[in-house]
């Protein structure tokens, strides 16, 4: 079942074309790895989908209902996280706090928000970290805020923008295992990473881009011995 659907999607910069008419589906449950050289569109995908960067032309559907144009706030209502590339906490916050605020967008009790809040941080390996200033925390622990925060909306769809970077190796084995659990949940997990020990080992599928547009989809192994994306990413000389 497809949940997330691009279709002929392109987002222009003035005269930078940065989404280049791309289209790919997401099924229901499945890990979807998207992967591309630096200034390849990955992040710029994301903002398109949550509309915060509105696209220049093409569709967005999610569920077969058509969000493009929407509201960042009622695309993420109707079950669609995120979590960012450069990770900013609320810093005077606490961690418990930063997590109850993302709850409210499901609810107006604040009580049920701080369940919420206490049962994502216990999920996510943070609940010892709860009273702590979300400035606080060291970056592998403000990683893991980050996807907190994503899942205390209760999205169906889970956009993670590389949220293995700057992680060291026992950081990384434990965000690897987090994503699976999140998938074990039932949640549809949308990736961007650099680190290919994370991407290769978890998604089902993998889409490639290079300025904007797709050069190769498939299996993790299908797209790594792809000549394209080697070139992409090593050089003409090495493909």
């Amino acid at each position: 079942m497809t949940l997330l659907e691009l279709e002929n999607v392109c987002r222009n910069f003035g005269g930078l074309r940065a989404v280049d008419d791309l289209s790919f589906q997401v099924e229901k449950r499945e890990i979807f790895g998207l992967i591309g050289p630096n200034g390849a569109g990955k992040t710029t995908i994301f903002n398109l989908i949550n509309n915060f960067v509105p696209v220049t032309s093409g569709r967005i559907y999610f569920q077969n209902l058509d969000i493009t144009g929407l509201k960042p706030h009622n695309i993420c209502k109707l079950g669609i996280g995120r979590s960012f590339q450069v990770v900013r906490p609320l810093g005077r916050m606490t961690v418990l706090e930063n997590v109850t605020t993302a709850a409210l967008c499901r609810t107006e009790r604040l009580d049920y928000a701080r369940t919420e809040a206490l049962e994502m941080l216990d999920f996510c390996g943070l609940l010892s970290e709860k009273d702590k200033l979300g400035r606080s925390l060291s970056i592998g622990n403000r990683k893991l805020l980050e996807i907190a925060r994503a899942m205390a909306t209760k999205p169906q769809v889970l956009l993670l923008d590389e949220p293995a970077g700057g992680l060291n190796p026992r950081e990384l084995d434990e965000v690897i295992a987090l994503i699976r659990k999140i998938r074990d949940r039932g949640i549809t997990i949308l990736i961007v990473e650099h680190i290919m020990k994370v991407i290769m080992s978890i998604s089902d599928r993998i889409l490639a881009i290079n300025y904007g547009a797709a050069i190769a989809s498939g299996t993790p192994r299908e797209v790594a011995n792809n000549e394209k994306v080697i070139e992409a990413y090593l050089g003409k000389e090495y493909a």
